[in-house]
């Protein structure tokens, strides 16, 4: 073999060399930019799914808020219509806070219409009863403190003074009231006045109450009458 073949023999083992190394060098590149990739790509799974985590209970608090507030305004919604149903489109409003005669309880009094009224008895935060003017006035008996409210929304409360029913009473301001038992929880009080009987209360399973020209009177479910000038 002369020396010129035996040279390129040479350079062609040199270049076979040359290009294996290249190879492997390139794929131990592709190994490590694999490697790196997947790395990364876990690193950013890692990533998302915190931020995914943090991302749903934010968005969950969101939706809760969201659902709470669809609610609520749902809700009120429905009140508001109620209220508009009730006073032909006119909203309810709260016209004041009133202080009661065992100077613990306080009547929350809102305007519902036209001569339409609502008072709750509110004690410590807690609503004890609610009394509504619906084309008459009403009463309640809350432990011996009586109150009525009328249907121009003015709230009078007092306390004791009762009579237990049956029977007739004299009353304040010169009434007389005949109350007898017609059924269980059931009492009727005829108030009789000058000229007669004036007026007649009939509690159906609640108490009833009335303005008579000053007087305000209470009869409760359990027959007891009281009124107070």
């Amino acid at each position: 073999m002369s020396s010129s073949t035996t040279a390129r023999a040479a350079r062609r083992r040199t270049l076979r060399v040359a290009a294996a190394t290249l190879v492997a060098a390139a794929g131990l590149t592709l190994t490590a930019c694999a490697g790196s990739n997947a790395a990364d790509a876990k690193s950013a799974g890692h990533t998302n799914s915190a931020a995914a985590e943090s991302s749903a209970s934010g968005w969950s608090g969101l939706q809760s808020t969201g659902a709470k507030a669809e609610v609520t305004a749902g809700v009120a919604g429905k009140q508001s219509g109620s209220a508009h149903a009730a006073t032909g489109g006119k909203a309810a409003s709260t016209v004041r806070t009133q202080r009661l005669a065992d100077g613990i309880s306080t009547a929350e009094i809102t305007k519902l219409g036209d001569q339409h009224y609502r008072a709750k008895i509110v004690a410590r935060g807690s609503v004890l009863a609610t009394l509504e003017t619906k084309g008459h006035d009403d009463g309640l008996d809350a432990n011996d403190m009586f109150v009525t409210l009328t249907l121009d929304g003015q709230v009078h409360s007092w306390m004791g003074g009762g009579h237990q029913g049956p029977g007739t009473f004299k009353l304040a301001g010169g009434w007389t009231a005949k109350v007898t038992k017609v059924g269980e929880l059931k009492y009727r009080a005829q108030i009789i006045g000058h000229d007669g009987v004036a007026a007649t209360l009939e509690t159906k399973g609640h108490d009833v109450g009335l303005n008579a020209n000053g007087i305000y009177i209470v009869l409760s479910s359990g027959g007891v009458i009281s009124a107070h000038a």
